[in-house]
């Protein structure tokens, strides 16, 4: 059974920066692809940042030059630099992987993000 957990969520002031992680475990497949999403109460979740297999990185405009995502060295981990935090930014964060051999998309349970202004 595979598990997606992340980490680094908290609560930061606004200008802060946080790094997200998010880590795989009981998958024996990769992770083709991965990405965060993010909700914020009330609202509907939405797109962060997506790392494509091939590498291509695509940003949600809102976060597009202050949030970084990357690929650990490890299987299946994958990091969101945030800077220049905003209170629009608070939210709960997911990982998300998408595996193309098992047809399907795996999520974690959440970190919370609250940005203090």
């Amino acid at each position: 059974q595979v598990q997606l957990v992340e980490s680094g969520g908290g609560l930061v002031q606004a200008g802060g920066s946080l790094r997200l992680s998010c880590a795989a475990s009981g998958s024996i497949f990769r992770c083709d692809a991965m990405g965060w999403y993010r909700q914020a109460p009330g609202k509907q979740r939405e797109l962060v940042a997506h790392l494509s297999t091939g590498g291509i990185t695509n940003y949600a405009g809102s976060v597009k030059g202050r949030f970084l995502i990357s690929r650990g060295n490890a299987k299946n981990t994958v990091y969101l630099q945030m800077n220049s935090l905003k209170p629009e930014d608070t939210a709960v964060y997911y990982c998300n992987c998408d595996s193309f051999t098992q047809r399907r998309d795996y999520w974690g349970q959440g970190t919370q993000v609250t940005v203090s202004s």
